[in-house]
């Protein structure tokens, strides 16, 4: 039979038993490999563009791009694990000793890394049912920040400050997503209490309705001033609690530039914004009547200087 394929293919196989031979093999596995992951990655890449691009949303569009990032990981992966396979059995290394060993040390790391076995399942849940994309604004394990990577291992976030966190997927008990479809800009103003409630809701309302026509905060605004009305009574200020609907993660935008022009409608027409302040209550006796103060007016003294050369007169 050998005879047979060699007088076939023209090929003397026997050439290919030697040791150059098996290097040769060798070579051939690495670049095989090597072509194989990049062939398929690239395969990956065209599948998640044109997937994007027949999406309407953005966020769609993130999520395919995660997917994709770890499909492309994971192609690495099990194509690298087949070629260092082949590569040891052209070694002449056995394979069924090396996969019982692996087993048994996969078994006694596996009970030594349950944590990080359990960040690649938790990693797993979160990209699939989408809780976390690329360039989200999330709170987890206490962080908060932009993602700037997902993957199977860990999520990488930077918050405000430029501070870069990695937060394992293991750690992740619950997530908190600031810009998943639309986000609410939630303000609180204090007042004080000598101010009618009413005249000052009518003012927020008008400041909203000028934001919201204005041509650079307008279109990130999609619905009119919410107001709740009036949320409590702090010690000094009444509270008034309202928001805007507004497009995903404009809620910080949207309401600095509120707070701003608010400010300055309080102050034209004279609205006080309090700050916390004390009054002193002298108590009153049995009888009913305060007792009187122990006040005293001191007044500064006061060194009348001679003008100069008066002396000498």
């Amino acid at each position: 039979m050998e005879d047979l394929i060699q007088r076939i293919s023209g090929v003397d196989w026997a050439r290919w038993s030697g040791p150059a031979a098996a290097t040769l093999r060798i070579v051939a596995i690495v670049i095989g490999a090597w072509l194989a992951i990049s062939v398929l990655q690239r395969a990956v890449r065209s599948v998640r563009l044109h997937v994007a691009s027949r999406l309407d949303s953005p966020d769609g569009a993130k999520r395919a791009e995660t997917l994709g990032r770890v499909v492309r990981y994971l192609v690495a992966m099990v194509v690298g694990a087949v070629a260092t396979m082949l590569v040891l059995a052209e070694l002449g290394i056995s394979l069924a000793p090396v996969l019982g060993a692996a087993g048994v040390v996969g078994l006694a790391v596996g009970f030594g890394a349950q944590s990080l076995v359990k960040d690649y399942f938790t990693g797993f849940f979160i990209l699939f049912e989408d809780q976390i994309r690329t360039g989200d604004i999330v709170k987890v394990a206490d962080l908060t920040g932009r993602v700037e990577d997902i993957t199977l291992r860990h999520v990488r976030l930077r918050d405000y400050e430029g501070n870069v966190h990695y937060v394992p997927n293991s750690l992740i008990t619950s997530v908190t997503n600031m810009g998943r479809l639309f986000s609410q800009a939630v303000v609180e103003v204090g007042i004080a209490y000598r101010e009618d409630v009413d005249d000052v809701l009518a003012l927020m309302r008008s400041v909203a309705a000028d934001l919201r026509k204005d041509e650079t905060y307008g279109p990130k605004i999609a619905e009119d001033l919410d107001v709740a009305g009036v949320d409590r009574w702090d010690d000094s200020a009444v509270i008034i609690r309202c928001r805007f609907k507004v497009l995903p993660l404009e809620q910080w935008t949207v309401r600095r530039e509120y707070l701003r022009r608010l400010k300055a409608a309080f102050d034209t027409h004279g609205i006080e914004i309090p700050f916390p302040h004390l009054t002193v209550y002298a108590g009153v006796d049995k009888a009913g009547a305060a007792p009187p103060w122990p006040i005293r007016l001191i007044e500064p003294s006061r060194t009348v200087l001679a003008p100069s050369g008066a002396a000498g007169k």
